[in-house]
């Protein structure tokens, strides 16, 4: 067989190996239960939006009856392919909301045929993040008005604060973040894009969203120049295979819709990790912007469903989830 051929048959056999491995641990946990809204633990709810049938994970921490106040809420969207149970152990938010008392919010996109079940490779789960990478000569899913109505539902079912309400994702999932922050921008008081991409042309914003974005520099399918992502074994397909911008477009597309000056106001760096502030703009928002050294295409601090010979290596020189909390904590909507 040639070279390139099995290649390509080897990283295929791989990802199905670590899918389905995933996909059993799932399994063997059991379903998610549905107590009350009083119970702790995670709870799996669903909606009819558009004819469609959506879903969505909320982890409820142990304290959440003891607050004498309303819950911040943290959604987090997994990355293409992935669902909203391999973004809670990709990242750690459960945890994250348990030791700091927010209730994580995990919602799964849609499969690109409904009809079959989900795939990593055949079918996969993408976010309609306005990209048009994933739906040619077909109606795509409105998940903006699916997370609109998920705001609507959380906020019918738990004591939440709707004045903080952060927004947070992976890969496509940040890309689908950039464009909840801009088109729910009165419901969504800050973002945090992880490896992903602001497509959205052009961006208006009805008010200044602040945002924190975390990239590595080694990430072979988030280029920091730009670029078709590709695996590191090389592989790539259509689907996920359009040329994304340079990092920093987005950067400063979203600055200067914060009214932000285009060069950083400030610029540090510690363990290699360099990290730019952007502001003030707008009601004193700001865009930080952070590249960790050696990261591939993973969850800064987290795990990774997929090997590092596809996607790169981990690194713990920042914690993703414990940064973003600290960034959210102080941007509440004002």
């Amino acid at each position: 067989m040639k070279p390139r051929y099995v290649q390509t048959l080897i990283s295929i056999l791989v990802v199905s190996f670590f899918v389905c491995f995933y996909a059993l641990g799932c399994m063997a946990q059991g379903e998610l239960s549905r107590p009350t809204n009083s119970g702790m633990g995670a709870h799996s709810f669903t909606l009819t939006v558009g004819g469609l049938e959506r879903t969505y994970i909320v982890y409820v921490p142990f304290n959440y009856n003891l607050q004498k106040q309303l819950s911040a809420v943290v959604i987090m969207f997994h990355g293409g392919g992935g669902t909203a149970r391999a973004a809670m152990w990709e990242t750690g938010w459960a945890e994250k909301a348990e030791k700091a008392g927010f209730l994580a919010v995990f919602p799964n996109a849609m499969s690109r045929d409904p009809a079959q079940p989900s795939s990593f490779a055949r079918n996969p789960q993408l976010w309609n993040d306005g990209s048009d990478r994933f739906y040619p000569g077909r109606k795509a899913p409105d998940d903006v008005r699916f997370i609109h109505a998920m705001l609507d539902d959380l906020l019918a079912r738990f004591a939440a604060d709707p004045r903080r309400v952060f927004v947070t994702g992976f890969s496509n999932g940040a890309s689908m973040s950039f464009r909840i922050g801009a088109e729910l921008s009165k419901r969504i008081a800050a973002i945090a894009p992880v490896a992903g991409a602001c497509w959205l042309e052009p961006l208006s914003l009805e008010r200044p969203v602040p945002m924190y974005y975390i990239t590595g520099m080694d990430d072979p399918l988030n280029l920091i120049e730009g670029g078709v992502p590709k695996l590191l074994s090389g592989g790539s397909d259509k689907v996920r295979g359009k040329p994304k911008p340079p990092v920093r477009d987005s950067i400063r597309k979203w600055a200067k819709a914060l009214g932000c000056p285009a060069t950083p106001a400030s610029t540090s760096e510690m363990n290699g990790v360099c990290t730019e502030t952007y502001g003030p703009g707008s009601n004193g928002a700001e865009v930080i912007y952070v590249t960790v050294p050696g990261l591939g295409h993973t969850w800064a601090g987290g795990k990774s469903l997929l090997p590092e010979i596809m996607v790169g290596k981990s690194s713990d020189k920042i914690k993703a989830t414990d940064v973003i909390w600290d960034f959210f904590e102080k941007h509440p909507m004002k």
